[in-house]
Order: C-alpha cells, then structure tokens, then sequence
C-alpha cells in the first residue's frame, strides 16, 4: 500500500514542483540576467542547500514514480500477483529509488 500510495504522491509532487520550477526558469530566462541570476543563486549561490535539497527530493521522486510504472507494467501483463513477489518488487521499488538517487547525485556532485 505504501509505493501505491508514493506514486500518487510523487506523481503529482513531480508534475507540480516540476511545473513550477520549469515556468520559473523560463520567466528567468525571458526577464533578463539579473531573474536568471537570482534562478541560479539558488541552485548555487547563496541558496544552494535549499536547492540540493529540492534537487534531491525532485530526483528521487522520479526514480520512485518510474520504478513503481514499471512494477505496474509488469503487473498489468499479469505477473508478480503472489503476496511474497509482490512484496518483494515494492521493496526494490524503494531500494532502486534510493540508489539510483544516491548514484546520481554522487555523480553530479563528486565530478564526472
């Protein structure tokens, strides 16, 4: 019940948040250098923990929502109904959201 209820949730959390920082970076763009600066302070100025953090919580929602869309895949070809598979996959849901998150940002932060 917990990943069933994570895909909702981070299904609308990344489709709001997302929403909201994309119409914020285009604004910035489109209002000059200073809007942009100030867009960017906030990823690394001043501001950059609350952006990392946001950064963060985006990327693993993404991870979390995509990997429960492919647990359900599977599902609905009528695999992986049997109590301890299907446990066992919502699991591996939260573990691959949480490493994958923790590899990626490993990667954008550590250096390429």
């Amino acid at each position: 019940m917990l990943v069933s209820i994570l895909h909702r949730a981070t299904g609308s959390g990344l489709a709001t948040v997302g929403t909201i920082l994309f119409v914020w970076w285009l604004a910035a763009a489109a209002a000059g250098e200073e809007a942009y600066a100030t867009f960017l302070s906030w990823f690394t100025g001043d501001w950059a923990p609350l952006g990392y953090i946001l950064g963060v919580g985006l990327t693993w929602a993404f991870f979390q929502h995509m990997a429960n869309g492919v647990r359900h895949l599977f599902m609905d070809l009528g695999a992986n109904f049997e109590l301890k598979g299907n446990r066992a996959s919502a699991v591996a849901t939260l573990a691959f959201a949480g490493l994958a998150t923790a590899a990626f940002w490993a990667y954008i932060v550590l250096g390429r």
